[in-house]
């Protein structure tokens, strides 16, 4: 290492950190075992899974009915006692949630193994059921491994890598570090599918701030010891002896969540201080203080003018027990009021001591009465101040947050600072020079992990100079060489880096990276040289250095480590590259430096997926480090997503009680339990009464178990230029819904295969019915859909594509209208085979966003001939929109959209006269050959998705019968719908005439009402023509059950 300069009192440094290497360790030295089918520590389990498996179809059976009678029961007593439930949102139902049906995987399966899918599918889809077994089976085979996808089939030579944000070992991971699991699985996933070598680091942060404090606390509580009553080694070794027991709950998260790490190559990294603003006063209670301590008060305090016993300066300050440290009184050179006392010398207030009144044009005369006191020892604004004007700082607290010797005898060695406080009011009073006191807004820093109010003390610190680094990192995306995405966020990256200062790297901590900075202990009886520092990676390193600087024999000098430790987020931004395997190894024999395999092939990485909110703290600085220490930027691409907030937009705060775990939400979780949580976390007594009241109100019955899939398809489907992201349990609960309507449509296409059932290869797959080939061109659009918006990284667009095929497509139209063709005898051989191709294609287009329930379902399905067999989903090959070219028909979509539009009429008619049960006929009249042409080739699925009995056409020009509900499509499509016989006119009418008054009150109070503040006069107008469009369909309605009234004719007599 190398000094790059020093100043008094502040030493700067900027070096290779090549001691600062990141160990490989091995997978088993920290990490607890993966998740698996066997009770493990770090596994959690609802209940224990059951080794002895009873006959698989009868377990399942029987749960079902006694599930079903038990919401048979429920939903009874709810009717009997008036409180069915009302559509509400989940988080806001009045009644309780009734659990889903629970489906154990019961089958003994050894961790690592292959989970057994040769029991049927239980009936409905179950998380727990679907998600167990397959975690640990994948990382047994090495799928994760980018040596493992180099033997793809499809493998592309191009490598693709990226690593975690490393959360900090001493938490656990929360809605908003799912969020940027779910995106970063994703887009590792599609990357690994399409045959790149991927590689994703895990790691976790050493978070020394954090860590250390929860230490200390440990140590005190079990055994009563403070860390200065032990040696910093054995400190040490009780850090890393937690860490190796405790730091092990983000691991059991991450595979929860189905993150496709390499565990192999996991890495580890060897906080804060929060602004509360406070209106005025405000009393709290501080650790160590045996009182409640009052902030929010502006003190003002008398300096009486040296010489003239009349004459005296007022200054206002928040922290009188910083006046014994005062140096100087400060006011604005330009402020008229003080300008005749100019070079005077003022008597403190306390000692009687004489301080000088200087002029400093940083000092805001409108403000107070524009005079301040100085105390550079305690003040940053205040020691920039003091340097300016050659002023000696005056040390008057002492690390523990007492008066030091300094304040004078009359003021107790030891003190507490807030109690010195009222000590130091009360000797104002007593002689004459307290002047009043205030409420003063103000904002008060204290520190997230003491509680404690921070005060600031004057140490020697390391620093980092930026400003060369920040220039770099500026212009890399100045010259587009850095890509940000959105784009909006690189107004505040070049404001940041223009205006970017040193970086004090240093924190007085045992735990972290120590700073490899060496002092050489020298007589300075020659007179007051300056220290002398060294750096280097070993001691013996550092010995040699100073030799050369003093010219004396290293063995003859005392070399002394700097105690302080690295900067946490200086540690991580060497993240990218360390995890590597930087520094590059040295060739004893050469002397020549030569990067490891990994560095080599993998980095810079491909793209950084995190936070908007790291964007400066973490991602300026890994371009600042990496392009100095690799002469690379470590990435070309950021992606930055948005902050994850409550339903009711607030951010996630354990003081709201609103931060959830992720497994809370897989598994499911009672209020008590959530509850019992907050009890074990470090809230106050307020906080704790906030917290739990807004669970009882957002939770009131738990939270429901989604499952992961569900979690990660709701976390993706938000945009990233959709501003914040606002996140409730309702939302994923909707994506478990979707998930078993996929889990539904996958069992009746299981059903219509068969045992026997043999996969045309995909090329020869050509569709036999127009039908086949809509839904092939449908699957063929997704592909080409979901390709586009995985290499734009936009995943709302793959999951909104996603989503409406398999509920809207497949689901709804293509498996409905082959139902009744699928029950033909002989069945026809067209449609099993695109049904294969449809759960084939589609589970692999969900495999990135949805891993656990697309292996299930696809494990379950016949191979293709011929094709090469993956032994997983996720190893797979990705459906590319050129492979599918030959099934994409556009046109034919556009005109199945004319069918799908008649569908939605014939329904609309049958609602409107409540035709439940009823197939009436139905009538086509078109004036455009080509819509005549469209319906032809559709006819017997128009008829089955419209729940008709026939459809045909009535001629150009023919009379519209009579009696028949009419219904204009557009200019040139007229639909009619048999009624005569299917609808008593005299039970309808009165019916209709009840909904119509309804409706027309809606729109009269919608008219007569004066739009709320906010209201989008858009909406409102939406509303009007709503429902005015309904009021127009009943007033239809009513006159074609007038005509039947009128005995018109039947349509046999046309």
């Amino acid at each position: 290492m190398s000094i790059i300069s020093r100043n008094p009192g502040v030493l700067y440094i900027l070096a290779s950190f090549q001691a600062l290497l990141m160990p490989h360790l091995p997978l088993a030295s920290f990490r607890p075992p993966l998740c698996g089918l066997r009770p493990s520590r770090g596994f959690p389990r609802p209940h224990p899974l059951s080794t002895q498996s009873e006959p698989h179809g009868s377990s399942i059976s029987r749960r079902n009915r006694e599930a079903k009678q038990k919401r048979l029961r429920e939903k009874q007593a709810a009717l009997e006692a008036g409180t069915a439930r009302k559509s509400k949102p989940f988080a806001e139902s009045s009644k309780a949630w009734i659990p889903k049906e629970i489906v154990l995987y019961e089958i003994p399966t050894e961790y690592g193994e292959k989970k057994d899918v040769s029991q049927p599918l239980p009936p409905a889809y179950s998380p727990r059921y679907v998600e167990a077994a397959w975690y640990p089976w994948w990382v047994q085979e090495g799928f994760f491994k980018p040596e493992y996808q180099t033997r793809l089939p499809q493998a592309t030579g191009e490598a693709f890598s990226m690593c975690i944000p490393p959360p900090n070992v001493t938490g656990s991971l929360h809605i908003g570090h799912a969020l940027t699991v779910a995106i970063q699985d994703a887009l590792v996933r599609w990357h690994r599918m399409r045959g790149d070598q991927v590689l994703w680091v895990p790691g976790s942060d050493h978070a020394g701030i954090a860590t250390q404090a929860v230490v200390e606390k440990q140590l005190w509580k079990d055994r009563g010891v403070r860390r200065h009553e032990l040696s910093q080694e054995a400190f040490l070794r009780e850090v890393w002896k937690w860490k190796e027991e405790k730091g092990g709950e983000i691991c059991e998260q991450l595979q929860a969540l189905g993150a496709s790490l390499d565990w192999d190559r996991e890495c580890f990294t060897m906080d804060a201080v929060e602004s509360r603003p406070l209106p005025g006063r405000m009393e709290l209670r501080l650790p160590g203080c045996p009182t409640p301590v009052s902030f929010g008060l502006l003190v003002s305090v008398a300096f009486p003018v040296d010489g003239e016993p009349d004459t005296e300066v007022v200054v206002g300050t928040t922290r009188p027990e910083t006046l014994p440290g005062d140096v100087a009184v400060a006011v604005h050179p330009h402020d008229s009021r003080y300008s005749h006392l100019h070079g005077r010398q003022l008597r403190h207030p306390l000692t009687g001591q004489l301080l000088p009144l200087i002029t400093d044009s940083t000092v805001q005369p409108q403000v107070g009465t524009g005079a301040v006191k100085v105390t550079p020892a305690h003040s940053p604004a205040d020691a920039e101040l003091g340097a300016r004007h050659g002023l000696s700082p005056l040390s008057v607290i002492a690390e523990d947050g007492t008066m030091t010797s300094l304040c004078g005898d009359w003021l107790q060695v030891g003190l507490h600072r807030f109690v010195a406080r009222e000590k130091i009011m009360s000797a104002l009073r007593e002689r004459g020079l307290f002047r009043g006191l205030q409420n003063h807004p103000m904002v008060l820093p204290i520190c997230s992990r003491s509680g404690d109010v921070v005060e600031y003390l004057l140490k020697s610190q390391w620093f980092v100079r930026c400003q060369e680094m920040g220039h770099r990192a500026a212009q890399a995306v100045e010259s587009g060489a850095l890509e940000l995405s959105p784009s909006f966020h690189q107004k505040n990256w070049q404001h940041w880096f223009a205006h970017i200062g040193d970086w004090c790297v240093s924190r007085q901590l045992w735990w972290g990276h120590r700073i490899p900075a060496y002092l050489v202990v020298e007589d300075h009886a020659e007179g007051d040289r300056e220290d002398c520092w060294v750096v280097g990676r070993t001691e013996a390193e550092a010995r040699e250095v100073a030799a050369d600087l003093t010219g004396r024999p290293g063995a003859e000098l005392t070399l002394e480590r700097d105690p302080d430790v690295l900067d946490t987020w200086f540690s991580s931004a060497l993240f990218p590259f360390a995890a590597l395997g930087w520094p590059q190894e040295v060739r004893q024999a050469e002397r020549k430096r030569v990067k490891t395999p990994d560095l080599a092939r993998f980095y810079p990485l491909s793209l950084l997926e995190t936070g908007s909110d790291l964007l400066l703290f973490w991602v300026g600085r890994m371009v600042m480090l990496g392009t100095q220490l690799t002469g690379q930027l470590p990435f070309s691409k950021v992606l930055l997503h948005s902050m994850v907030r409550d339903r009711q937009g607030r951010k996630m705060s354990k003081s709201l009680g609103n931060v959830l775990d992720p497994r809370d939400i897989i598994h499911g979780v009672e209020l008590q339990v959530l509850q019992e949580k907050l009890q074990d976390g470090n809230l106050d007594r307020e906080e704790l009464a906030i917290a739990a009241t807004a669970q009882r109100k957002d939770f009131p019955h738990g939270i429901p178990e989604c499952g992961t899939d569900a979690l990660r398809l709701a976390l993706c489907s938000h945009g990233a230029l959709a501003g914040d992201v606002h996140l409730s349990v309702s939302e994923v609960l909707s994506s478990r819904h979707f998930c078993n309507k996929i889990w539904n449509a996958l069992r009746f296409i299981f059903n219509v295969l068969g045992e026997n059932f043999v996969p045309q290869p995909a090329e020869e797959l050509a569709p036999l019915s127009p039908m086949d080939a809509w839904i092939l061109s449908r699957l063929a659009s997704t592909a080409r859909e979901c390709e586009r918006g995985f290499l734009a990284r936009e995943l709302s667009l793959v999951t909104h594509t996603l989503h409406h095929f398999w509920l809207h497509s497949l689901c709804d139209v293509y498996l409905e209208a082959v139902k009744p063709v699928l029950w033909r005898s002989p069945r026809p051989l067209g449609p099993p085979q695109v049904l294969f191709s449809c759960a084939d294609v589609g589970l692999r287009l969900l495999a990135p966003l949805m891993p656990f329930l697309a292996e299930e379902l696809w494990q379950r399905l016949p191979p293709r001939p011929g094709s090469p067999l993956a032994p997983s989903i996720s190893v797979a090959p990705y459906p590319s929109a050129r492979s599918l070219e030959p099934w994409c028909q556009p046109e034919l979509e556009q005109s199945f959209s004319l069918v799908q539009e008649t569908v939605q009429a014939l329904r609309a008619l049958r609602a409107t006269y409540q035709l439940s049960k009823a197939r009436p006929q139905v009538l086509l009249q078109s004036s455009d050959p080509r819509e005549q042409g469209v319906f032809e080739a559709f006819l017997e699925p128009l008829g089955t998705l419209g729940h008709c009995r026939a459809v045909s056409f009535l001629p150009l020009g023919a009379a519209a019968p009579s009696g028949w509900a009419h219904i204009p499509l557009s200019d040139t499509i007229q639909v009619y719908m048999e009624l005569q016989g299917l609808v008593d006119p005299q039970t309808h009418l009165p019916l209709l005439a009840a909904r119509r008054y309804k409706l027309q009150k809606q729109l009269d109070d919608l008219v007569a009402r004066t739009p709320s503040e906010g209201e989008a006069e858009t909406q409102r107008q939406q509303k009007l023509s709503s429902l005015q469009l309904e009021l127009s369909k009943l007033d239809r309605a009513a006159f074609h059950l007038r005509q039947l009234m009128d005995a018109s004719p039947r349509p046999g007599e046309l």
